[in-house]
């Protein structure tokens, strides 16, 4: 059986054309899926559907878009038009993101995202298979019974959730179809797939069925450069990337460090001292680092933790090139 691995680009700076060839690669390599994020750069169903007019087989990921800046029900038609131009090959992806971006770049007022969230599954859930809005269950508008004016390729398409609190990832068990977890200590994942579980419980789900997809940050070169480039990464989630992270790993026994790397990171004449202060341990639970050969057989062994399907962040300001050597150095075995 193939062992599911998929692929991430970042979105900043974002290179349209050397991520298309990376998808062609990838396409011809045996990935999964290929996923592309969306935060203020480019607009993510529109690069997906170039991606799906020059692939064939891979599956394409949102990876993610946020449940606040389009409706849900925007959501589903997008959806089942991008399934439709992909012959089936769409996975949604969705998360909160966070309050500074919702309500500073895109202007919506950031409420209730768990009950959001759980909206934007049950609405196109409801609209993908036939049924009317009304009927969705929908907690945070009234609708009216609309349904969609097409036939959808699929009447399901699989919806991932990006998520790292209790509440949110018994949620997706309940609901959703994948959860993707970042900077989730891979020694932990047990933890949020009891949480998963218990969500698949309530609703007599089988959690195996619960796709677990963590966005992987892997290095694969050798000797010191891997280190100070995963040292580099981590210290940017910890200062750089709002409290989410700090929290999470906080409550995973990270949290002296945490609190050491956040202060380092704040101050502008300290900033590049950061990264020195990210330790051995955080690097080795978060990401992967060392030779090509080492890095795939770490990814194989991390399989056993729960990782159902990693997917794997692609180098970003980097020539074509090196990305290719990437996607092919840690290309799936078939």
């Amino acid at each position: 059986m193939t062992e599911r691995t998929g692929l991430i680009a970042f979105w900043k700076n974002y290179d349209r054309k050397l991520y298309l060839r990376a998808a062609q690669l990838a396409d011809e390599l045996g990935y999964d899926s290929f996923w592309l994020p969306e935060a203020w750069g480019y607009e993510i169903f529109t690069l997906l559907t170039e991606l799906a007019l020059n692939t064939k087989r891979i599956k394409l990921g949102t990876g993610i878009v946020n449940v606040f800046s389009r409706s849900p029900a925007i959501l589903a038609m997008s959806a089942a038009s991008l399934d439709e131009i992909s012959e089936g090959r769409l996975i949604l992806g969705v998360g909160t993101s966070g309050q500074r971006v919702i309500e500073g770049f895109h202007g919506r007022e950031f409420k209730k995202p768990l009950t959001q969230t759980r909206d934007v599954i049950r609405v196109v859930q409801t609209l993908l298979a036939g049924g009317k809005l009304s009927d969705a269950g929908a907690e945070n508008a009234e609708y009216r019974p609309f349904s969609l004016a097409m036939t959808p390729t699929r009447p399901k398409i699989p919806i991932y959730v990006a998520a790292l609190r209790q509440k949110a990832i018994e949620s997706i068990g309940e609901l959703a179809d994948g959860w993707l977890p970042t900077f989730w200590p891979y020694q932990q994942l047990e933890q949020g797939r009891a949480w998963l579980a218990a969500g698949a419980a309530r609703s007599g789900r089988d959690p195996s069925e619960i796709t677990t997809a963590p966005f992987t940050t892997a290095l694969p070169m050798g000797g010191s450069a891997a280190e100070y480039m995963a040292r580099d990464i981590i210290a940017f989630y910890i200062g750089g990337m709002g409290d989410y992270y700090i929290e999470l790993l906080s409550r995973f026994g990270y949290a002296d460090e945490c609190q050491r790397v956040a202060e380092l990171y704040a101050n502008k004449e300290t900033r590049g001292q950061a990264a020195a202060a990210v330790t051995p341990a955080m690097v080795e639970a978060l990401t992967i680092s060392g030779d090509p050969e080492q890095c795939v057989a770490e990814l194989k062994r991390r399989r056993s933790f729960g990782v159902d399907m990693p997917i794997l962040n692609l180098p970003t300001g980097m020539p074509f090139e090196l990305v290719e050597m990437f996607i092919r150095a840690m290309a799936p075995e078939r």
